[in-house]
């Protein structure tokens, strides 16, 4: 066929502005993308491919935006955007590998087809939940506007995930704070199977910017030269201008939201409406028809991204299985940790003294914090001009500024995968939780992001969630929870817990250092009722190395937080009377927690009660009991006793919450436990 007898486009394409280079570098990187899915639905008929998301009819938005963007941009991708990893010249036999779940993938197996990042790429790994992916997009964003260098980063959601809450908080941060964010909704007609007007109710996606204060544009998205070209201009734009935009891009899926699923439900004359609109067909019949490409150069691009595609087939594909390795896959879970974590730094020799509050050591600690690492963000509801609701960032924003020190609006999620954006552009961020009880609604960020980044693709999650907790205080239900058990199940993040005002201080500034995702729990009814001889200046507190809060030999109590005090009280009551001498071990991290010193503690005394302010079942508690159980069973001349509150939630009136608590219970558990 000559180029004058080349079908004519449907689509309506403007070069204008373009140069001949342009127009073909789209072409074939139209073209790569479309052979691979064409190999890979080959494979997954043969077998050799266990599950394909396909792409195929949406190619021209993503290869659109990564052809208009500058390489350092960051990519937030879904499942169908191929065009983005092939734009961005990634290697395809590791590509290849990581689809096939092989061990020279980006995940060493861990992940599954696009569940992925590579941070060399410009690549941000995305979770299956649909929408955590765009506050991330957030955080980069935010960070290049701290830098003074904005820059922006492209978020990718589907018509269905704009039904989620994360697209909206997300949407309303970048609009709040002028983040240079793309939002680009992939408007391809279903949900997997739920068809837009299942969906939402208003005329276009494209509305639900008037909302935010947000521009927004609709874009035919199977245009590759109208992509392109809006996606250029915005990102010049928001170099100078800095602020997000929503661009509804309509499309079709022409396949099923995984080949497994079908098509049966979709309408045979959508099919037929949108078959003649295929991106790639389209804008290669229009550069055939205008001379800019011939026969003879199609037939050459496509022999060339065919023998790159085998080629790499040939290099992943015949690599075995991989082989778990338990070994590795502990060390994978966090990224490594300064000696200050691990070992402690002492406070300086003639560092001054002062006595302090369980609150103000906190607040050293985060001030000092702050002057160490000069790109940490602090970021909260009211934590600004307000100081917090405990006053614990009162003041930092006359010495560190609201760039560093931000009020958030009201949406916890969004704040949780900001912070985690600060973190993949190399930022350190802190999100304080108003309340411990309100991170129910961050919850997804920190165990499914937060927890699992580094293991799935070796980037840091740098990110300390501060969470006042505990009862005691009268506050009721929603305001009282001690809820470290769920985080405690969660393999990736570390859980801190301080007692006192000295250790809060040094574990907090130790979890500034860590690389790692830290939980960071400040119990609200010690913040002014217990103080402390507290050094000036920096040193830290070993993270997951338990303290011994007072020596004993007849029986051990293994505790944590407000109970700690609750354990000290009740054994110098029994020491004076003569009853026994229990010690108090104060276990500070619980995640990882100091299994060492819990053994040795057991061989020094024999008994023990675990001891925790939670309530009773699925607690921390029956963990190290058990574990005690199992591995010291021998040293023990008595059962493993547990004490917790009971298992209701938290009320209000101060006679039921007393009574609801273990402090009133933890005497007569100390001596059943010395009388065996």
């Amino acid at each position: 066929m000559s180029a004058s007898a080349a079908q004519a486009p449907v689509l309506q394409y403007d070069t204008q502005g373009l140069d001949k280079e342009t127009l073909l570098r789209l072409h074939r990187n139209l073209v790569l993308p479309r052979l691979i899915e064409e190999k890979m639905l080959i494979l997954l008929r043969q077998g050799k491919v266990s599950k394909w998301f396909s792409g195929i009819g949406q190619e021209a938005i993503s290869v659109g935006t990564v052809c208009a963007l500058e390489q350092e941009s960051l990519l937030f991708p879904l499942h169908r955007n191929l065009g983005l990893f092939t734009g961005r010249g990634m290697d395809l036999a590791r590509l290849f590998a990581q689809l096939q779940g092989k061990k020279s993938g980006f995940s060493k197996g861990r992940e599954r087809s696009f569940h992925f990042g590579a941070l060399e790429y410009g690549i941000v790994g995305m979770i299956s939940h649909l929408g955590p992916q765009l506050a991330l997009a957030c955080g980069a964003a935010l960070a290049s506007v701290l830098d003074g260098k904005p820059e922006p980063a492209v978020a990718f959601t589907g018509d269905g995930g704009t039904s989620e809450g994360d697209f909206h908080e997300a949407l309303n941060v970048a609009s709040v704070w002028s983040l240079p964010v793309i939002f680009i909704i992939e408007n391809n007609g279903y949900g997997l199977s739920t068809p837009v007007n299942e969906q939402y109710r208003c005329a276009t996606l494209a509305d639900r910017a008037v909302g935010y204060g947000m521009e927004a544009e609709i874009l035919d998205g199977n245009n590759i030269l109208d992509v392109y070209r809006r996606i250029r201009y915005w990102n010049e734009e928001m170099r100078s201008n800095p602020r997000p935009v929503l661009l509804e891009m309509r499309t079709f899926r022409m396949r099923g939201h995984e080949e497994a699923s079908g098509v049966k439900y979709v309408p045979t004359e959508l099919f037929d409406e949108w078959a003649p609109k295929d991106p790639v067909v389209n804008f290669e019949n229009f550069l055939l028809a205008e001379g800019i490409l011939t026969e003879q150069a199609v037939a050459a691009v496509r022999a060339a991204c065919k023998e790159e595609i085998e080629a790499a087939i040939a290099v992943a594909f015949p690599e075995a299985e991989p082989e778990y390795d338990l070994a590795e896959e502990l060390a994978d879970l966090y990224a490594p940790s300064p000696a200050s974590v691990t070992e402690g730094v002492a406070p300086a020799a003639d560092a001054p003294v002062q006595e302090l509050r369980l609150v103000d050591a906190i607040q050293d600690g985060l001030r000092e914090s702050m002057r160490r690492h000069p790109g940490l963000v602090l970021m909260g509801q009211d934590i600004a001009g307000y100081g917090g609701v405990f006053k614990v960032t009162e003041g930092f924003v006359d010495e560190f500024g609201t760039g560093r020190v931000r009020n958030t609006p009201l949406c916890e999620s969004a704040i949780v995968g900001t912070a985690l954006g600060l973190s993949i552009k190399g930022r350190k961020a802190m999100m304080e939780m108003q309340f411990a009880d309100f991170v129910t609604v961050g919850f997804n960020q920190i165990v499914n992001n937060l927890a699992k980044l580094h293991w799935r693709w070796g980037a840091n999650a740098d990110v300390v969630v501060r969470m006042p907790t505990g009862a005691g205080v009268g506050a009721g239900p929603f305001h009282s929870q001690s809820n470290e058990a769920w985080f405690f199940h969660t393999p990736g993040l570390k859980v801190v817990y301080p007692s006192n005002p000295y250790d809060a201080k040094g574990l907090l500034m130790a979890s500034f250092d860590d690389p790692n995702p830290v939980v960071f729990f400040e119990h609200k009814a010690l913040y002014r009722s217990v103080s402390g001889q507290v050094p000036q200046g920096y040193y830290t507190v070993p993270l997951g190395k338990a303290a011994t809060a007072r020596p004993g030999t007849d029986a051990v109590v293994i505790t944590y937080g407000a109970a700690v005090h609750w354990a000290l009280e009740a054994a110098e009551k029994l020491s004076q009377e003569g009853t026994g001498e229990v010690e108090v071990l104060d276990l500070r991290t619980l995640l990882p927690w100091d299994q060492e010193a819990v053994a040795a503690a057991v061989q020094r005394c024999n008994k023990v009660l675990v001891l925790h302010e939670d309530t009773l079942t699925g607690g921390i508690g029956a963990e190290i009991a058990a574990w005690i159980s199992e591995h010291c069973f021998a040293h023990l001349d008595a059962p493993v006793l547990r004490e917790g509150a009971y298992d209701t939630p938290v009320p209000f009136a101060p006679s039921l919450e007393k009574a609801y608590l273990s402090k009133g219970r933890v005497e007569g558990r100390m001596r059943e436990l010395l009388g065996w």
